[in-house]
């Protein structure tokens, strides 16, 4: 995941959550540029979802992302992609 929030706040946002993922912190929109998500006069970054397989191949671009439904439209989407299950024992 990546935020242009500072340290501090992706530091809060995480452990408010438990997160057990990587966050990384972009507060100059360096790779939210890079990535073409950044929004509103380059002051907000686009929820985007990228489907990056382990040979650092992008396999799909969400643009249309719903936070009350992502979870399982990332579950689907990885299914239809062909990535591996992952045990999260």
């Amino acid at each position: 995941m990546v935020s242009l929030d500072s340290l501090e706040k992706n530091k809060e946002f995480a452990e408010s959550l438990a997160a057990n993922f990587p966050l990384l912190s972009d507060p100059k929109g360096t790779v939210a540029k890079a990535y073409g998500v950044l929004r509103f006069a380059r002051m907000f970054a686009g929820r985007t979802t990228f489907y990056i397989d382990s040979d650092g191949v992008i396999r799909y671009i969400d643009k249309d992302v719903s936070v009350r439904t992502h979870g399982g439209d990332v579950a689907r989407k990885l299914e239809d992609l062909g990535f591996p299950e992952q045990d999260t024992r």
